[in-house]
C-alpha cells in the first residue's frame, strides 16, 4: 500500500456522507430520548404528589 492508495482513500472517506446520516439520526434519538426521561421524571414527581393527596383525603386526614 503505497502512500497515493491511502490518500485516495481518505480523501473518499471523508467525501464519504452515508455516515453523517446515521450520526444525525444518532444525536436525534439521543436527543428525544433525554426528552422522554425528563418528562417522565417530573409526570413521577407530579403523580407521586397526586397519590399520596389522595390517599390522605381518603384517609380524612390533611397532608
Amino acid at each position: 500500500m503505497n502512500f497515493q492508495s491511502i490518500r485516495a482513500y481518505v480523501l473518499a472517506f471523508i467525501n464519504d456522507e452515508d455516515g453523517l446520516t446515521i450520526v444525525e439520526y444518532a444525536v436525534a434519538g439521543g436527543l428525544i430520548t433525554l426528552g422522554a426521561v425528563a418528562a417522565f421524571i417530573t409526570l413521577g414527581g407530579n403523580v407521586s404528589t397526586a397519590i399520596t393527596s389522595l390517599g390522605c383525603a381518603v384517609k380524612g386526614q390533611t397532608c
